[in-house]
């Protein structure tokens, strides 16, 4: 495990398309998002501590705020072959099981993370109506371990004021997970897993 953060890609950068398998077989692209007030795209896995440590609370992120009209996607770019934990089949299981009301796609090329600058697990941004980036960072405080609470205050901020026509508060922290798992010899040049820019 290498402990990796959010490039922190450029705010008002518009939303990189995709086209991806969910979990349910169904492919999913951006249009099918383009009513929502806000989307929400997060890159996690089956695997990551750093995920596990989210996951009931991201399921319950995603039932609030799908209900108020936000778009939210979760996208699993990981390796699978490397990772088998994080193949497709067992992402089914793995939202069936934590009760995750949103899509979770597969990336297989890991050509979407790139296009995102997603770095690790989990990745959390916030386009606004207009598909900008408004928001790239930390779900919250806690990590693994940390006896910090997981409440998802800074996402929810994030998307409170983005809902509200206002921009999110500054600074935006870098998120901290796992970095994504990529299939050898085809690392992203912005890969940077030390954090050091």
């Amino acid at each position: 495990m290498v402990k990796t953060a959010s490039t922190m890609l450029s705010l008002g950068t518009q939303a990189p398309d995709f086209s991806l398998v969910n979990v349910d077989g169904r492919t999913m692209s951006l249009a099918n998002f383009e009513d929502a007030p806000a989307l929400v795209v997060m890159f996690i896995c089956n695997h990551c501590p750093f995920v596990k440590h989210l996951a009931d609370a991201l399921a319950e992120f995603g039932r609030q705020y799908q209900a108020r009209g936000v778009a939210v996607v979760a996208i699993n770019s990981n390796d699978a072959s490397a990772y088998p934990e994080d193949s497709p089949e067992r992402m089914v299981h793995e939202a069936e099981d934590r009760g995750y009301s949103f899509p979770y796609l597969y990336d297989e090329t890991q050509e979407v993370a790139q296009a995102y600058h997603a770095a690790c697990t989990p990745d959390f941004f916030v386009f606004d109506r207009d598909r900008r980036l408004a928001y790239r960072g930390q779900f919250d405080e806690s990590r693994p371990q940390s006896g910090i609470p997981v409440t998802g205050k800074d996402l929810r901020a994030a998307v409170d004021a983005v809902l509200a026509g206002q921009k999110p508060a500054e600074p935006q922290r870098p998120s901290l997970g796992c970095n994504i798992k990529w299939r050898k010899g085809h690392e992203p040049e912005y890969f940077n897993p030390s954090g050091v820019k």
